[in-house]
């Protein structure tokens, strides 16, 4: 059971839901607690979001999954839970050469890793996770709260997550 739900681009749960990606490249936002995001769950479901993403950020070759996201986007009110992460490890990277080493493990163009490293202060969180894939989709009402630039949305009810199967890696 799972109340913890991740904000992220609808593209990236896509690539991960795909098995196309494994790890999650974190800033934070500015509704964080400090403006600051901090790696507080090791299990959540991944909440897709339409809100920052955009074209340009995303390497072509995952243009599809970002068509596919869009195409199925949840209506309006509404959220569709379909996967959920474990955290396996979780390294803070001070250092900008190292996030751009991990460029074959994502969706995002350099310049969106070059400008999120950049934001406020260097650096960047990767989490590398293990992505399962819910028995069955689950819909939720999307709540005033829930809005923002904010990682962590904790939801009324929890989502049962027996029966979940994990995402083979491409």
């Amino acid at each position: 059971m799972l109340s913890i739900a991740f904000k992220e681009w609808a593209v990236i749960c896509e690539a991960l839901a795909a098995g196309r990606q494994s790890l999650i490249l974190r800033k934070g936002g500015i509704a964080e607690e400090g403006g600051v995001f901090r790696p507080e769950h090791s299990e959540f479901l991944l909440y897709p979001t339409h809100f920052h993403e955009h074209k340009a950020g995303i390497k072509p070759e995952f243009l599809p999954l970002l068509e596919h996201a869009e195409a199925t986007k949840s209506p309006m009110g509404t959220i569709r839970f379909t996967h959920f992460v474990r955290v396996e490890s979780v390294v803070h990277l001070t250092n900008l050469n190292d996030a751009l080493a991990l460029d074959s493990q994502h969706a995002w163009t350099s310049d969106v890793v070059k400008q999120r490293f950049h934001y406020r202060t260097p650096g960047l969180f990767v989490l590398n996770v293990r992505v399962f894939q819910l028995p069955e989709a689950h819909v939720v009402t999307e709540r005033p709260e829930f809005a923002g630039c904010k990682t962590w949305v904790t939801l009324d009810a929890p989502i049962d997550t027996t029966g979940s199967a994990p995402v083979a890696k491409e």
